[in-house]
């Protein structure tokens, strides 16, 4: 199976290598193929950047081994996609729904609305009530 995990989750799993969000990230990697798109890359950049700049380098590193593939996100028109509340986490959807993943996980509640067949999406929780135990 293919997943996509959003800044949030790469974040909580950087900050807290012990949690049950690094645990998450841990099964998927050994367990599925995990796809990143650029734009949560730069996204965890970012914040990293303005929340712990000294942990640039470690983050660096950290997202690098990560993903089995990084999906880079081609022109699009927002009319062919469904609508979401915050839109610049519009780019992060789109790019979820043309990579084919098969599960995004994000515990951003501008997510919860949307409403599409694939991927499925799911917070961290859902993810690992179902596929952890």
């Amino acid at each position: 199976m293919q997943i996509m995990i959003d800044a949030n989750v790469i974040y909580s799993a950087y900050i807290l290598p012990d949690s049950s969000i690094a645990n998450i990230v841990k099964h998927i990697k050994s367990n599925h193929i995990l796809v990143l798109c650029k734009h949560v890359i730069d996204e965890v950049e970012s914040t990293i950047i303005k929340k712990r700049p000294n942990d640039f380098l470690f983050i660096k590193r950290f997202i690098s081994d990560l993903p089995d593939d990084v999906f880079v996100l081609g022109n699009y028109d927002i009319a062919d996609y469904p609508p979401i509340r915050d839109l610049k986490d519009l780019p992060i959807l789109i790019s979820a729904i043309q990579s084919k993943v098969d599960i995004f996980i994000t515990g951003d509640k501008d997510f919860d609305e949307v409403r599409i067949d694939k991927p499925r999406i799911l917070k961290p929780r859902q993810y690992q009530d179902e596929f952890m135990r």
